[in-house]
């Protein structure tokens, strides 16, 4: 492995020379590809040897805005002169406008912001559990679905309807519930007078890209209603923009509102933020002293996100044609190839179901310069800047025609 050469930001190590480091001093809990970034700039990254790749997973749906976009920039350089954190015993600029901005957006009313979409599914849970025991001791149970991914904090982790994510830490937080996706039948039998909240991701990421039923999201919420529990949408990978909607359950007509929504990931272009966002009934559950993070809603963060719902305005029209041009180039590559059983996802959250695991797949598209993940051992998935294009597209296309034409299933 080459050593990449002294630069103007001063020499860089070896790819071997970071490994070794990592491996000598970090927690072994990634495995990592074999790829160093060092800087990015529109949908492409750069590693430290100075190869270019076409970053189709953008940080998992964190880069919304690519890399070294000119308006983030400018406001990150301006912010940094004046405030970066002033906790939330004071008032800041920022927080307040961007709170109002989110309002406007989701049809929501009160904002709560912390650092990460884990902290915001604890947050929204405590809502949940504070609602159920103002009502009932025994009002505790959380109805989640099969398939889900909610984080790895203990909460959040309780709630995840993937066992490999929860049997290391048993026993977890007591009341879950969870039914298959799309089962409506299961989804009546199991929502009851003691049921506080029912949670659903509108499309499941980290679960295969599965979006919801139409007929099942409206079922949640009637049943919501119904049991007086508060209906939840994890919105930290399906939503912001991605959709080609601020949020998912916009792509209803008409919408769904939820009672609590949570969301995160593309908001902030990298910058830790994530958000509670709930109606003015679900927001009552939390008075003062109950709830609060030293880092949350700072004012880089918050700064950064009013940019960036500033440039999403634009971007919303894109996101739809060119989600859709993507998902019409992979289907041409479904015709070709037999192993390709389903394409599926709204917007820029595309998943591409294998009949075999793709990882392999994945470590060979590095090697045409292509990044992308596989999730639930045979779905690639794709959630690329919002800056994409249909050049872009026609490129992934050429690279994935590449692969796929040299794939052989592996045996049985």
């Amino acid at each position: 492995m080459s050593i990449a050469q002294p630069t103007e930001l001063g020499q860089v190590s070896s790819t071997e020379h970071i490994k070794q480091l990592e491996q000598e001093y970090l927690l072994q809990n990634y495995a990592r590809y074999p790829l160093v970034l060092r800087r990015g700039k529109g949908c492409y990254v750069y590693d430290i040897e100075g190869n270019r790749y076409l970053d189709l997973i953008s940080g998992i749906g964190v880069n919304s805005l690519g890399y070294a976009h000119p308006r983030i920039t400018k406001v990150i350089r301006q912010q940094a002169g004046l405030l970066l954190h002033c906790s939330n015993l004071y008032y800041h600029e920022y927080q307040g406008k961007l709170a109002e901005r989110i309002a406007k957006a989701s049809g929501l009313q009160r904002s709560f912001f912390c650092n990460s979409g884990a902290e915001a599914m604890e947050g929204g849970l405590k809502m949940i559990r504070s609602h159920g025991h103002a009502i009932s001791p025994e009002k505790f149970e959380i109805v989640s679905l099969e398939g889900s991914f909610h984080g790895r904090t203990f909460g959040a982790l309780s709630v995840t309807g993937q066992p490999k994510y929860r049997k290391d830490f048993e026993p977890l937080l007591p009341g879950p519930r969870f039914v298959p996706r799309n089962d409506i039948a299961a989804l009546e039998q199991v929502v009851n007078e003691n049921t506080a909240g029912i949670l659903l991701e509108f499309v499941q990421g980290e679960g295969g890209i599965f979006p919801m039923s139409e007929a099942f999201v409206r079922k949640a919420r009637e049943l919501a209603d119904r049991h007086d529990a508060l209906l939840l949408f994890d919105e930290i990978q399906c939503g912001v923009g991605r959709p080609g909607t601020y949020f998912a359950y916009q792509l209803l007509d008409p919408p769904v509102l939820p009672d609590i929504m949570v969301a995160a990931k593309p908001m902030a272009c990298g910058i830790p933020l994530g958000v509670i966002t709930a109606n003015e009934r679900a927001a009552s559950t939390i008075k003062a002293g109950m709830h609060g993070s030293t880092y949350g809603g700072g004012p880089l963060a918050c700064r950064v996100a009013l940019e960036f719902f500033d440039i999403l305005d634009e971007l919303l029209p894109s996101i739809v044609q060119v989600g859709g041009y993507f998902r019409m180039r992979l289907t041409e590559l479904a015709r070709q190839y037999s192993f390709i059983k389903e394409i599926r996802g709204p917007g820029l959250m595309i998943g591409v179901e294998l009949d075999f695991p793709g990882k392999q797949l994945v470590l060979d598209g590095m090697k045409e310069g292509l990044l992308f993940n596989c999730t639930h051992d045979t779905v690639l998935r794709f959630l690329p800047p919002y800056i994409l294009t249909e050049q872009d597209v026609d490129r992934a296309i050429t690279g994935l025609n590449k692969l796929f034409k040299n794939t052989k299933r592996p045996e049985a």
